[in-house]
């Protein structure tokens, strides 16, 4: 394949691939062999490999850490090559840059790899919704009280609501009283949002206390 032929394919290939990169090595004899890493874009800057590495010389550290010392980029790729390894730029703002024998597809599995195993260890927060009413009996007041430090203790916040029906709305200073004694049934939670009328319904916010977990 020509050189024009080469970059002909290299050119259609980013016009096809949009904002995935890719790094190739071309051969002296213009045969353009395939030596390519998609690089996802997840909105994080990513590192610069191989032949998108621009810098005329780089520190290089090997594949086991050692320090091979300040090479060109040119002879810093060929050893890459010769490893089988991808030439990663891992601290671009050093002078000269550092860059290291990485298998960048590896590195990028695992690096994944652990951002999934974060996620699945964060703990979820949810809001959890209490419902009251104005004329609520003490067994279901009692219940549900129960029920909200239940989902406290596990850590949850909670939507305390009481919607007004009919005639019920000439009334909502009833709804405040409901809503400051269902939190003072709740020593461990702490009201983020006072009562509001939203409407017909009155909403109320809570949270559990900073000690409540310990």
């Amino acid at each position: 394949m020509s050189l024009f032929g080469a970059y002909h394919v290299w050119y259609c290939a980013r016009l096809l691939f949009g904002s995935r990169v890719f790094s190739c090595v071309l051969a002296t004899d213009f045969v353009l062999r395939w030596r390519c890493i998609t690089i996802a874009t997840n909105g994080k800057k990513e590192l610069e490999i191989n032949e998108a590495i621009r810098d005329r010389e780089v520190r290089v550290i090997a594949e086991d850490g050692s320090q091979l010392g300040v090479l060109s980029t040119r002879e810093a790729l060929r050893m890459a090559e010769e490893k089988n390894l991808d030439l990663v730029k891992i601290a671009p703002q050093a002078q000269p840059p550092v860059c290291k024998f990485l298998d960048y597809g590896k590195y990028r599995f695992e690096q994944q790899k652990r951002e999934k195993e974060a996620k699945k260890n964060q703990k979820v927060i949810d809001v959890k919704e209490i419902r009251l009413s104005l004329n609520i009996d003490t067994n279901d007041f009692n219940t549900k009280v129960n029920q909200a430090a239940k989902f406290l203790k596990a850590g949850h916040k909670l939507k305390v609501s009481i919607r007004f029906r009919g005639r019920e709305m000439a009334h909502t200073n009833l709804g405040l009283e409901v809503h400051k004694r269902f939190a003072e049934a709740l020593p461990g939670a702490v009201v983020d949002k006072q009562p509001k009328l939203e409407g017909r319904s009155m909403l109320m916010f809570m949270s559990p206390a900073p000690n409540q977990n310990k």
